[in-house]
């Protein structure tokens, strides 16, 4: 008797939730008989050296330029100034930090906004 009650138990966790279906991706295989080609992709021509223009900074460090303020916002001095370090670029505008002699700071300025002296 005592044989027939262990076999009319249920094993905890494991008989008591339903058994989980399998989900299958749909076959992307070709049918019976079809043969997949592949075709090569067309040669690529790498671009000439001449093509590539890498672009840089226009002016130096210590490079003496003229600096025109913008038109709008803060009116700044227009005047010589000197290029104290190269900033990376804000879109395709390269911008420096320039400082004038005449001035205890220094100013970001963009490429756009200066010239050769």
């Amino acid at each position: 008797m005592k044989k027939a009650a262990k076999s009319a138990r249920r094993p905890v966790g494991k008989a008591t939730r339903p058994a989980a279906t399998a989900i299958r991706a749909p076959s992307i295989a070709p049918k019976s008989g079809a043969k997949m080609i592949r075709t090569m992709s067309p040669p690529v021509q790498p671009a000439a050296a001449d093509e590539i223009r890498i672009m840089s900074h226009k002016y130096r460090v210590g490079e003496t330029v003229y600096y025109t303020s913008p038109t709008f916002g803060r009116a700044a001095a227009s005047g010589s100034y000197t290029v104290v370090k190269l900033l990376p670029s804000e879109g395709d505008d390269y911008q420096y930090r320039i400082k004038s002699s005449g001035e205890a700071f220094e100013r970001v300025a963009k490429e756009s906004q200066l010239d050769r002296v």
